[in-house]
């Protein structure tokens, strides 16, 4: 007998999609100068924490649809 394949939720309903609209928008203010850090090394890290957040973002998601 076969099974019912799981049903994929759309992404804005996920947690990852929630967890990752936060880290963008953390890191976009500390990238921007919208938090008051004078260092351009937490600039960097700002930007790095936004790319990767969204990053991890897409790569969970590709492998849900690729399983499902």
């Amino acid at each position: 007998m076969a099974t019912k394949p799981a049903e994929v939720k759309p992404g804005y309903k996920t947690t990852e999609f929630w967890v990752s609209i936060a880290a963008c928008a953390l890191g976009a203010f500390v990238a921007s100068g919208v938090l008051p850090e004078e260092s351009v090394w937490m600039k960097l890290a700002g930007m790095g924490l936004t790319a990767l957040s969204a990053l991890g973002y897409t790569v969970s998601r590709w492998v849900v649809k690729k399983n499902a």
